[in-house]
């Protein structure tokens, strides 16, 4: 990971992180592609183990054009979390404009049965060659 930003929510005992980094290396501004990657650590901190089951995303661009994307794990893994355990992945996602944000919520199951959803931080992505906007 490199030193940008690090945003971190906590729901149910569950700690989402998430570190965006610009990918200027496969962006083209002309093109009005600009790339990003997102590593994000999520780790149990309470009793309960929990398994993720699917995720939401919401992205963003500068001029408010919305994308969703749903569905089961992330990067094709459900991983199942025992108290104190921890998942890590990377990931990415290209906008139209140099700036956005994403935001999302992960399906968890605990043990038990019991449904809920953990909350992934809203995290900005700023190109850094561009000023930055505030969201």
């Amino acid at each position: 990971m490199d030193t940008s930003a690090v945003y971190t929510e906590v729901t149910d005992d569950i700690s989402v992180s998430v570190q965006p980094m610009y990918l200027e290396a496969q962006s083209d501004p002309d093109d009005g592609r600009f790339v990003w990657a997102y590593h994000v650590r999520i780790e149990n901190t309470g009793r309960t183990t929990a398994q993720l089951l699917s995720r939401h995303w919401t992205i963003i661009d500068a001029t408010g054009h919305v994308h969703d994307v749903i569905g089961d794990g992330v990067v094709g893994e459900q991983p199942v979390l025992a108290p104190g355990q921890s998942f890590e992945y990377s990931s990415g996602t290209p906008l139209a404009t140099p700036s956005g944000f994403m935001s999302g919520r992960f399906r968890m199951i605990a043990t038990g049965g019991v449904l809920f959803d953990i909350a992934v931080p809203t995290f900005s992505l700023d190109c850094p060659a561009t000023p930055r906007p505030v969201h």
